[in-house]
């Protein structure tokens, strides 16, 4: 007897509660982050004006003592010249007051030292706070517009997918490919810097004894040695690290993180890949370089995955509207059929529909890919 699965539709509506209850709890963490940049903020505002003032105090009272110090050692200096005009008390009296003046300035020109450099530490760290709190209230605006677009536009999933069928392998799809980037992040983790820190232990033990028995030039070989095994695990760190999230965006922007980029996979897949940029080349939304960025990445990495591609070419274009072109001469396929794990390009489409921008593939089997892209960079550079 034959029994068929059934799927409530009702499921998504679950899934995007709990996706919503989530972002929801990280947008009030964000928010608390930017609460407490605010008091630290607002404290060291304080201090500052408070050492300020000192600072300005110390420095005048400096001058003076630097006045006193060099008239004391003007009449040190005309006691010790005429030595048999004064008697021993004034003698004494000048020595005596030159010495204090200067105990004085030295101690005033160290506490002026000591208090500029705590005035230069704390505005570092005001402006610090002033990033944090700016990147806080943008993170939280940002949040604002995804959950409006999870309880609304994506709550019209059961009216887009046709049947339950397709929703439930939509889910699964998304379920499926998060876990496979936690299974490559942890195996990754797991085969790189774990062992290198689990050896680190073991050598760090092995220094001590080598330190005891052979002599502290042997143990200072075995520590090189140890240092250079820290240096090559913060080196793999950095990597998944910037694997997950970039930081060069950030500080360099989208072409200079892409060049990096494409440059390390040439590198690593003997693929020829160029690169090239055209038009106003600016800095974009935050947002959006990220999601170009990864429009291309994923692009680039089908091209290198699955196209059995030689050369692979990217342009961007700065107009009104953000260029992208993606070309490769693999072996092309065929749009019309659907495949198991096209989730990636379905990803790249809900990238670009969030952008309001439009793509478009042109390939055929045995003639390579085109992907198309554009973004209209008005609307996205008004909203920050």
């Amino acid at each position: 007897m034959e029994t068929t699965e059934t799927f409530d539709p009702s499921s998504i509506d679950t899934i995007l509660d709990k996706t919503i209850a989530t972002v929801n709890e990280s947008k009030e963490q964000i928010f608390e982050i930017g609460e407490q940049s605010r008091e630290e903020f607002e404290k060291l505002s304080n201090e500052l004006k408070e050492i300020r003032e000192s600072v300005h105090e110390t420095i005048h009272l400096g001058d003076v003592l630097e006045t006193k110090s060099r008239l004391s050692r003007a009449k040190l200096a005309e006691v010790s010249k005429h030595f048999e005009r004064y008697n021993e008390h004034e003698i004494k009296r000048s020595y005596e007051v030159a010495s204090e003046y200067q105990v004085q300035l030295i101690s005033t020109r160290q506490k002026e030292a000591s208090l500029r450099e705590r005035r230069d530490d704390i505005e570092r760290r005001i402006r610090q706070l002033e990033q944090t709190i700016e990147r806080a209230e943008q993170l939280v605006s940002q949040i604002s517009v995804v959950l409006t677009y999870l309880d609304s536009d994506l709550r019209q999933v059961g009216a887009i997918v046709k049947d339950a069928k397709a929703k439930q392998d939509f889910g699964l799809q998304i379920i499926e490919a998060q876990e496979e980037e936690r299974a490559r992040v942890s195996r990754e983790i797991h085969d790189g810097p774990a062992q290198m820190l689990a050896n680190v232990l073991l050598r760090s033990e092995l220094i001590e004894k080598t330190y005891m028995q052979k002599g502290i030039d042997q143990a200072r070989n075995e520590l090189n040695d140890l240092r250079q095994m820290v240096k090559e695990a913060l080196t793999e760190v950095r990597r998944i690290i910037y694997d997950l999230r970039p930081m060069a965006l950030d500080d360099l922007g989208l072409v200079p993180t892409l060049e990096k980029y494409l440059r390390t996979l040439c590198d690593s897949t003997g693929i020829d890949i160029q690169l090239r940029s055209f038009g106003n080349e600016r800095r974009l939304p935050s947002r959006m370089e990220v999601a170009t960025y990864r429009l291309i990445q994923e692009s680039v990495q089908n091209a290198c995955k699955h196209a059995q591609a030689e050369e692979v070419q990217v342009k961007i274009e700065f107009q009104d509207n953000l260029s992208i072109l993606v070309r490769d001469d693999g072996v092309g396929f065929d749009p019309s059929k659907k495949k198991d794990k096209s989730f990636g390009l379905v990803g790249m489409k809900e990238r670009v529909e969030l952008l309001k921008g439009t793509m478009k593939i042109d390939t055929t089997p045995g003639k390579g890919t085109l992907i198309f892209i554009q973004i209209p960079l008005k609307e996205q550079e008004a909203w920050t």
